[in-house]
C-alpha cells in the first residue's frame, strides 16, 4: 500500500510549465505529484551530495586532522582497478 504524504507543498509555475511537467510524467507512467516529488527529491540529494563544504565538529578535528595527514594506504584493489583499461576505450591496439 502506497504511503499517503504527511505535509503539503505549494510550488509556483509559469503557465507554459505544467504541460511540459504532465507531459514527463505520463511518460514516467506516474501522476503528476508522484513525478514532481520524485524529481524534486532526487534533485534535493545530487545537490546535497555534491557539497564542497565539509564541517566538522571541533571536537572531532583533531582527530580529522591526524587522519588527513597520514600518508595513504595501500590498497590492492584498486591499484588492479586503476589498471583495467576502460570498456568505452576499446581494445588494446598492440
Amino acid at each position: 500500500m502506497p504511503t499517503i504524504p504527511t505535509a503539503f507543498l505549494s510550488v509556483r509555475v509559469s503557465p507554459s510549465e505544467p504541460t511540459l511537467l504532465e507531459a514527463a510524467a505520463e511518460q514516467a507512467q506516474t501522476d503528476l505529484s508522484d513525478f514532481v516529488r520524485r524529481r524534486a527529491l532526487e534533485a534535493a540529494e545530487a545537490d546535497l551530495l555534491d557539497r564542497r563544504v565539509l564541517s566538522i565538529a571541533a571536537k572531532d578535528r583533531a582527530r580529522f586532522e591526524a587522519w588527513a595527514g597520514e600518508p595513504p594506504k595501500e590498497v590492492p584493489a584498486l591499484r588492479q582497478l586503476a589498471e583495467v583499461r576502460p570498456v568505452w576505450r576499446g581494445p588494446q591496439q598492440g
